[in-house]
């Protein structure tokens, strides 16, 4: 009979706070549809491929030999030579206004080397501004001209009557899970998480601490309503947003970005709505803790904005993080779902292999509610 009574209440709190929602209709346009608009806005801006590199070349030997080797660099989609220029002062007025990011530099007596068998030497300049993106186009120029160094070795061997040339190590890569290497299949998968985290939590935020102001929390501590009952009929609203939030951005990521989804919808949904659980009664917690909404707003973007976007191991890799903060990440539940979507989405991973970041989740939503239900006091302030 209390449990019937006690789910009664919990109803009549849901809709109670359904009627709030739907009345702040700025909230609920947010809940709605920011995290689909944001996928859209962040999923076409976000991208660590480094493609279409602008390359400014300075030829000191004008040769045949030293133009054969530029055009090397012509043929490629990751490098575009954008200006051939004709002193170092040149070279140094396009990288300072950004609109090269590396120079090549062939030296004089070029050819004149190359043909006496020397090895000729070249510069490269390079803006380190943008030390990631930098790192790769070093690495495409390095390809460049080893494959240049190989065909010319080639050709020398077949002038001196060697028909074919194996190398000492034969190197066959193969990828998996993402064989093209799309930055987008690991990105929106991520922005997803990140997404749904913050408005999540933003939202759920105003809860508690809405009642507060609006001087209606006084009618709540008058009735026999009980503080669990009372954080979970404001869950239940909040949750069922972030179910329809979940469809949307999947949806969203699927049609538009063309991400796949190798493993269980099924199992990805229901660990996104753990996830959810989790996060929105962290929301929950801030408003019992502030009782104001504009700080509530405030603590919620501090507590999941940041540690989610840079602790889950989103952007930067976890390993590469000093020791106590590889530590601290274990505290951040957008880590371990991350974790989950891109072993579903891009591996197949059934969910029984992930068992320890389903666990985390449970805990953390266990000691989140723990926490919200001591510290909603159904009581007057002193």
């Amino acid at each position: 009979m209390n449990l019937h009574l006690s789910l009664i209440r919990v109803v009549a709190v849901a809709e109670k706070e359904w009627l709030q929602i739907r009345r702040d209709t700025r909230s609920l346009i947010l809940s709605v549809f920011a995290p689909a608009f944001l996928i859209l806005l962040f999923g076409y801006a976000l991208s660590v491929d480094v493609k279409h590199v602008r390359m400014a070349v300075y030829d000191q030997d004008k040769s045949t030999t030293s133009r054969k080797f530029i055009e090397e660099f012509s043929h490629t989609d990751y490098i575009d030579v954008i200006e051939f220029v004709d002193d170092y002062s040149r070279a140094d007025k396009l990288i300072n206004s950004g609109e090269a990011v590396m120079v090549l530099a062939v030296q004089r007596g070029f050819e004149k080397n190359f043909k006496s068998g020397k090895s000729p030497e070249i510069q490269l300049i390079v803006d380190g501004s943008d030390s990631t993106s930098v790192t790769v186009a070093q690495g495409y120029v390095k390809a460049i001209i080893a494959n240049y160094n190989l065909d010319v070795k080639v050709d020398e061997l077949k002038r001196i009557g060697v028909a074919s040339f194996k190398p000492p190590v034969d190197i066959r890569s193969r990828v998996w899970y993402n064989p093209e290497l799309i930055s987008k299949n690991f990105i929106i998968p991520g922005l997803i998480v990140i997404i749904l985290a913050i408005i999540s939590s933003l939202i759920a935020s105003l809860a508690v601490s809405r009642e507060w102001e609006r001087g209606t929390m006084e009618t709540l501590i008058t009735t026999p309503l009980r503080s669990w009952e009372v954080v979970t009929g404001k869950l239940i609203p909040y949750l069922l947003l972030g179910v329809f939030d979940v469809v949307l951005t999947i949806c969203v990521g699927y049609f538009v970005f063309k991400v796949p989804l190798k493993g269980s919808f099924v199992e990805f949904y229901l660990l996104a709505v753990l996830f959810l659980a989790g996060t929105s009664m962290l929301g929950i917690f801030i408003s019992s803790a502030t009782k104001m909404q504009v700080l509530s707003v405030q603590v919620s973007m501090v507590a999941t904005y940041l540690p989610s976007f840079i602790l889950s191991g989103f952007i930067f890799p976890i390993q590469n993080m000093p020791v106590l903060l590889q530590w601290f990440t274990y505290i951040i539940p957008a880590r371990y779902l991350i974790f989950i979507v891109k072993g579903i989405a891009l591996k197949g991973t059934g969910a029984v292999l992930m068992h320890a970041q389903i666990l985390f989740l449970l805990c953390f939503f266990t000691v989140i509610l723990t926490l919200s239900i001591k510290k909603l006091k159904l009581q007057l302030p002193d």
